[in-house]
């Protein structure tokens, strides 16, 4: 299991939280590539809702992750 910046853009509309089936159901029905479906289907599934995108891919990058200042723009 890998994950991208692209491949992970194509959860940020996902209905969080949701089940990993709730996941799959949404990257199949919003055409995301197989990659992610393959991906969600990698994950452990104990059953619990996953509350952000963190929650499966811990190193996801936020804006604090990004050196710039927004006021600046």
């Amino acid at each position: 299991m890998y994950w991208t910046l692209e491949l992970a853009s194509y959860l940020e509309d996902a209905p969080w939280p949701a089940t990993k089936d709730e996941l799959i159901d949404f990257a199949m029905r919003t055409g995301a590539p197989l990659e992610v479906v393959e991906n969600l289907q990698a994950l452990e599934d104990e059953g619990d809702n996953y509350e952000t995108i963190e929650d499966i891919w811990p190193d996801y990058p936020t804006k604090e992750d990004f050196f710039f200042n927004e006021d600046e723009y």
